[in-house]
């Protein structure tokens, strides 16, 4: 089952607001645009559960044409096939080292980057293994629009170290995983990765 179809057109309801207001000329067209943009507020709050002084810090004026924002996560394993993962500070559970893309830092760089300071490792990206869609996934209501990309990334250094926004750091068996932060990773994409990964000649996987 995949996000809530309602929240996808909130979204969009709220993109077109922005599109509207960033480039209407006539006054009573801004109007309308602004009114559209607290309905798509309104909404957010509701299916999301984020207060409205949240949601518009998250969502500042638009001062160009609005995109998906993209999350960029690695999937490192041990010689014997588990899987690294960090445990989040902010919920206790745990996911695939990453995070946000980074403005100034190629998809490579950012994971790169993630990794060192979320575990210590220095790695190397390898091959994109898949681009998710998050709302074709039941990931918990989120106000954005979410691209995943994830890397099969190999190790250069062996000495793990959590970051300072990380509560722990270890490999796992894929058939014992620990409760994962649904947020950022599922099961069900973690073993499609995995599952990619060990069968040879399977092209990246995206939606």
């Amino acid at each position: 089952m995949s996000t809530s179809p309602l929240l996808t057109l909130i979204k969009r309801l709220k993109s077109i607001s922005d599109i509207g207001l960033l480039y209407a000329k006539d006054e009573f067209d801004r109007e309308r645009y602004t009114e559209l943009q607290q309905i798509s507020f309104d909404m957010l709050e509701q299916v999301t559960g984020q207060d409205m002084e949240t949601l518009h810090a998250a969502f500042p004026p638009a001062s160009d044409y609005p995109t998906a924002k993209v999350d960029i996560r690695g999937l490192l394993l041990s010689p014997d096939k588990k899987i690294l993962l960090v445990r989040e500070s902010t919920d206790g559970k745990w996911s695939l080292p990453g995070g946000w893309a980074d403005i100034g830092y190629s998809p490579k760089e950012t994971v790169i980057k993630e990794f060192k300071e979320e575990t210590g490792l220095d790695i190397t990206p390898v091959k994109l293994l898949a681009v998710f869609d998050k709302k074709l996934h039941p990931h918990p209501p989120q106000p954005f629009y979410v691209y995943k990309m994830v890397f099969l990334c190999e190790a250069l250094s062996t000495d793990l170290l959590k970051g300072f926004d990380m509560l722990d750091v270890q490999f796992f068996d894929i058939d014992h995983l620990p409760e994962l932060s649904t947020n950022r990773i599922l099961q069900s994409q973690i073993e499609l990765l995995y599952k990619n990964h060990l069968e040879p000649g399977i092209p990246a996987y995206f939606e």
